[in-house]
């Protein structure tokens, strides 16, 4: 595949396998498994893994990776291939999961996978997303494919709740605030910055702006005074330790909007202190009906594991990415595009029953 390593043949690309009854009414349960793979080992890519064999109506099928596949200590028995082999796994997979970062792997990857597999990725540089998303559905509409794109909680779930807010309440503002926790994203930012051997980001939402938001005052609120962004930062054994806290504090995209703290640490302090992945965060919304009464709709998350739980997002998507393709609607999709019941295992009828 072109830029993991070598060029797929598209002659030899499989005939797309037989659509089964996908129909909500039944759940999209068919006799078929959802054959599932991800592109990715780290933090993500194991939490999807141990998602996926969780999942009753999805089969495992591969570990992709840029790595030795014999250097890597997986939980589970699937092969784990190279990404220079996917060509001869076109055949085998329903949904490829990709699980790299968003700053340099992601815009490559899922462009190049979404010619050959349908795909569900969480790339989450939230002012790219419109570029990615030309990108990947370029892509995917010329090979039939779907790519479920920016899926996890932010972009993901919180993109759902602030669309629901705004058509709810038109009149009014809608606030997003992340953390306190540790944002995957833009700690694989920082590791990228030449001479950081290891960092990890916490995002830290300012408690004044939350309350003034809850209140229904409507601040007009600058990104700075929303958020403050913390590092700890290990660097390699001679780095100019000024030029990677000047690095990271005018990254664009990332931390040159905000007020950034940079901390160098041991590799000892940091694994003893840091190696937790909490997060979660808040989206806000007031608005006001009638003769001007306040209305504050607010939707939180509180998680003790983020790529464990933004994992399972990805599974629901994985989901939905198989029952879109399986009817017909092809190119890069986002959340929004997603009807609700496409994402759950339940049935039709088990959904009005139990969840309406």
């Amino acid at each position: 595949m072109k830029h993991f390593g070598t060029v797929l043949n598209v002659s030899k690309m499989r005939q797309k396998r037989s659509s089964p009854n996908v129909s909500l009414e039944n759940g999209g349960k068919n006799m078929n498994k959802i054959r599932v793979a991800i592109c990715g080992y780290g933090n993500l890519g194991r939490g999807v893994e141990k998602e996926i064999l969780k999942s009753e109506d999805m089969e495992f099928i591969a570990i992709f990776t840029r790595r030795n596949p014999e250097s890597l200590q997986t939980s589970s028995n699937v092969p784990v291939v190279s990404v220079a082999e996917m060509e001869k796994w076109i055949d085998k997979v329903d949904v490829m999961i990709m699980c790299g970062g968003s700053a340099t792997d992601l815009p490559v990857q899922v462009v190049e996978a979404a010619k050959y597999f349908n795909t569900v990725d969480s790339f989450d540089t939230h002012a790219k997303i419109p570029e990615f998303y030309n990108a990947v559905n370029e892509v995917a509409l010329k090979s039939n494919k779907t790519s479920v794109i920016s899926g996890g909680w932010d972009p993901g779930m919180f993109s759902i709740m602030r669309t629901y807010a705004d058509a709810i309440l038109s009149n009014g503002k809608t606030y997003t605030f992340w953390g306190k926790g540790v944002s995957q994203g833009h700690s694989d930012a920082i590791r990228r910055v030449p001479g950081v051997k290891n960092a990890v980001q916490y995002t830290i939402p300012i408690d004044e702006a939350m309350e003034s938001v809850r209140n229904g005052e409507n601040p007009e609120l600058s990104t700075a005074e929303k958020h403050l962004r913390e590092c700890f930062v290990v660097a390699e054994d001679g780095a100019d330790l000024a030029e990677i806290e000047e690095t990271i504090k005018t990254m664009p995209n990332y931390f040159s909007d905000y007020h950034t703290e940079v901390h160098f640490i041991s590799e000892e302090e940091l694994k003893a202190n840091h190696s937790k992945m909490p997060h979660g965060g808040f989206v806000i919304h007031s608005g006001k009906t009638g003769e001007n009464n306040n209305q504050i709709i607010e939707y939180s998350l509180k998680l003790d594991s983020n790529p464990e739980f933004t994992s399972s997002v990805l599974i629901a998507l994985a989901r939905a990415t198989y029952r879109l393709n399986c009817s017909g609607q092809y190119g890069a999709k986002t959340v929004l595009d997603i009807p609700p019941a496409m994402l759950s295992r339940k049935s039709g009828e088990e959904l009005r029953k139990e969840l309406l």
